[in-house]
């Protein structure tokens, strides 16, 4: 089945009818990496999730596929060589999505670790990570430094470092693994909730009573194993199965605020400490630069996770702090994003000392949850918890081994860097002579590969029409009958990222993408009134900060 919101009805019907091996709860990137693993080795698989395909955490990262340069201070050499070495892996899967970014690492006078101390733990993550040739660490003079990022602060720069990291859009990569998995013959449909648990007359978990939120539908998913990768909510789904016992998750809130590129007009991606010794990335992104994280103890409501002043001043203070020729103000910030990273508590740490490794619990009823881990490592997460499962279940489930390393994600797949570079400057000719600015170009490779070209065919020019609306609701189309996009958050945020790096255009388009997207689905008034009364939320929680 095509991957649309239209054949939502056909998703349906075939979860009530088929009984399946596996039925994941959760459509983040763990969730959709479980689901593509098990579907590939020829398991029947189920997927539901209870909003939108990575609404919690996997669309409010820091939206790198890092190597967690930060975990060799507290000695996890296992995790920095897992997901380093996936880096590539990924890169390889998706060129056009995860994009090889140089991050410079400032020195400072009596702050962070000295230059010898850098060099060696560097060249140790290198080494951890499988990099090589030109993008190994260099590290650099103070000079050096400082022609690579006139901005920062000159007064304690003593040198600095450059490593290599990439760069991606979480939700864009959570969505192309939720398509593939679709492709491998796996259900995988949004916006239907686990309403309660099933078992059998032992007291095996057997499936689950699923809430479809669009239809007001109840119905039955039969399957024999059931694995919870709800993230967050991965604690409140062990409650509903009686089996919150032992080890829990512990939350922590990060926090990115977004700013116009003139604002902070940083020349390359920069990673940098602050007073309190905590570090903090910068990044440019087309026409933004995006700064964060912060790593605070969170307890509050996990369905609605908002920046806070206080955490938007904490970011304000350390950018002018480093770099203090921007000068920047509060309302320089443009829109905003917080996620929650779910840990697993152990006593007497801080947020910021606890593990980011991954741990799989599995209940007295059989229930298999999934806590912890990383962006980067979500595959191998993947292979760990399918590679349980089918050892649990030998005779009922024989099965070919993990290969998900081999899977290229997206059609028409761009094969590596160079070809994106080439399919860029091809695209950058097609937009000047539709009238629209020549980076448009770089936006949708980066978000869509070549189904770029899907989304171009569906152009539909109407005389004295604003080109670069004909040019979104192409891409609404697109995302509709491809993404499985059902409502305006979908799209401007999990599918194009415009309420965070664009949103002047949401606030500009947002009328007449709801009327479209109204006419796609068939929407009645009040279904599109209630879309828009979300919408009009997300961008005040965007902004939440300036509201007094």
């Amino acid at each position: 089945m095509n991957f649309s919101s239209t054949d939502r009805n056909r998703f349906i019907a075939s979860l009530k009818m088929h009984a399946f091996d596996v039925l994941v709860i959760g459509g983040g990137i763990t969730g959709v990496g479980i689901a593509l693993d098990a579907a590939s080795r020829g398991l029947k698989v189920a997927l539901v999730e209870k909003d939108d395909f990575a609404s919690g955490t996997s669309s409010r990262s820091t939206k790198l596929i890092h190597g967690g340069l930060r975990y060799l201070k507290q000695f996890e050499f296992a995790l920095v060589k897992e997901v380093g070495s996936e880096r590539a892996v990924i890169h390889k899967l998706a060129p056009h999505l995860v994009l090889p970014e140089k991050m410079l690492l400032p020195l400072r006078e009596h702050r962070g670790f000295g230059s010898v101390l850098t060099s060696l733990g560097l060249k140790l993550y290198d080494w951890l990570a499988g990099v090589t040739g030109k993008d190994r660490r260099l590290m650099l003079t103070r000079k050096q430094t400082l022609r690579r990022e006139p901005l920062l602060k000159k007064d304690d720069v003593k040198g600095g470092a450059l490593y290599a990291e990439y760069r991606t859009d979480d939700a864009r990569l959570t969505i192309e693994v939720a398509k593939k998995a679709n492709k491998y013959g796996a259900i995988v449909i949004n916006y239907c909730k686990v309403a309660q648990l099933n078992y059998s007359d032992i007291g095996s978990l057997r499936g689950a009573e699923v809430h479809d939120l669009i239809s007001d539908e109840t119905f039955t998913i039969n399957s024999r194993v059931v694995i919870n990768a709800t993230g967050p909510w991965v604690d409140q789904l062990r409650a509903m199965d009686k089996s919150l016992e032992g080890k829990r998750l512990h939350l922590t809130k990060g926090v990115h605020i977004v700013l116009p590129k003139d604002k902070l007009p940083i020349k390359q991606s920069i990673y940098f400490d602050i007073v309190d010794g905590r570090m903090i990335f910068a990044i440019p992104r087309g026409r933004t630069t995006y700064v964060g994280t912060t790593d605070t103890n969170y307890q509050g409501d996990i369905d609605s996770v908002v920046i806070t002043i206080e955490d938007a001043q904490y970011l304000i203070k350390g950018i002018n702090e480093n770099f203090p020729q921007v000068k920047l103000k509060m309302e320089d910030i443009e829109s905003s994003w917080a996620g929650l990273r779910p840990l697993i508590h152990e006593e007497g740490k801080s947020a910021s000392a606890l593990s980011r490794k991954d741990e799989i619990f599995i209940s007295p009823s059989g229930l298999y949850s999934i806590a912890g881990g990383k962006l980067t490592g979500y595959r191998k997460m993947a292979e760990r918890i399918v590679d349980m499962v089918i050892e649990n279940n030998p005779h009922r489930m024989e099965t070919s081994k993990c290969y998900t390393q081999k899977i290229r994600l997206s059609d028409g797949q761009l094969t590596n860097s160079k070809q994106v570079r080439r399919y860029v400057n091809i695209l950058k000719k097609r937009m000047a002579g539709l009238g629209l600015d020549p980076n448009i170009a770089t936006y949708l490779i980066e978000n869509y590969g070549k189904q770029s070209e899907k989304i171009l065919k569906k152009i539909q020019i109407v005389s004295g029409e604003d080109i670069h609306l004909v040019l979104l609701k192409a891409e609404l189309r697109y995302c509709v009958e491809k993404e499985m996009t059902c409502s305006s958050l979908d799209f401007f945020i999990r599918r194009t990222g415009r309420l965070y790096f664009y949103f002047e255009s949401v606030l500009k388009y947002k009328i007449p993408i709801i009327d479209e997207l109204a006419s796609l689905l068939n929407w009645s008034n009040e279904e599109k009134n209630r879309d828009m009364a979300r919408l009009e939320t997300a961008l005040k929680d965007a902004r939440n900060f300036l509201i007094v």
